[in-house]
């Protein structure tokens, strides 16, 4: 699935822990990304959902899939691969649910209806978003059909590595815990062929398998995907719920709840 200059130098595979080897696997894609001038604005890669040459082409595919012309809410990471993908679903009337970079703001909907044709395009945009879309707290959002995933590494199980953050996770287990996505919510990414690695990551509890990969020159459809059953609450830390206002808000309605129905 990729090049072996890759997989020769993660050779070590056995000795690393799985932190360890997601990092050195992202960091060879960057490597391969910008070395080989695939990588696309903004650069460097480095620490990024890698926007690389193909992205429109990947993109296209995508919103050619039945999976993706049935859905009427898509929510679709805010990263610039993505964002053609964003773009077709406004312009198909579709809502967009975007999370805000580091879920900092919550999410973002984003209702073609209620704005203008000319505004569109810059809707789709990161700041256009802010600017078109309205923040909505996670248990207000209508029931997610669609998510479109931004990656920085495929294996061969189809299991997703981001970042390095885990905000993509943490996104999922919001949605989840809240009921606007279950199991059945299909996850696609799109991607460069060279993201794509011929290895197998030891999963993590709270990793996220895509049902679908859509590359410039592929379409590949995963056949056992597992997810995750929602916030793994003995994760998160205290700075996460400071920085993160919508996790600590929705951990107290959970409290809230749990108090509610115990009495």
């Amino acid at each position: 699935m990729v090049t072996r200059q890759i997989l020769l130098e993660v050779s070590e595979v056995g000795s690393l822990n799985v932190k360890e080897l997601k990092k050195r696997l992202r960091n060879e894609v960057w490597r391969v990304l910008e070395e080989r001038n695939i990588a696309k604005f903004p650069r460097p890669v480095y620490g990024r959902i890698p926007n690389f040459i193909g992205s429109e082409v990947a993109a296209h595919k995508l919103t050619q899939l039945e999976v993706f012309r049935r859905a009427k809410v898509v929510k679709v990471n805010p990263d610039s691969p993505q964002q053609p993908v964003r773009l077709t679903a406004l312009r198909e009337g579709k809502l967009v649910v975007m999370p805000t970079p580091r879920l900092r703001e919550g999410f973002l909907l984003i209702d073609p209806s209620r704005i203008p044709r000319y505004a569109i395009h810059d809707a789709s945009t990161i700041r256009g978003a802010f600017r078109w879309g309205i923040k909505v707290k996670p248990w207000d959002l209508p029931k997610i059909d669609l998510i479109v995933i931004g990656s920085v590494v495929i294996d061969r199980k189809c299991l997703r590595v981001g970042k390095g953050g885990g905000y993509a996770e943490l996104e999922y287990g919001i949605l989840k815990e809240v009921g606007v996505v279950n199991n059945s919510t299909p996850i696609v990414t799109t991607v460069h062929d060279v993201q794509l690695l011929n290895v197998d990551i030891p999963p993590e509890p709270h990793d996220l398998y895509v049902d679908l990969i859509i590359t410039p020159s592929r379409i590949i459809k995963c056949s056992k995907v597992y997810r995750p059953k929602g916030i793994y609450w003995e994760l998160i830390t205290k700075d996460m719920l400071i920085k993160i206002p919508v996790l600590a808000e929705l951990k107290s309605r959970l409290n809230n709840l749990k108090g509610l129905l115990s009495t």
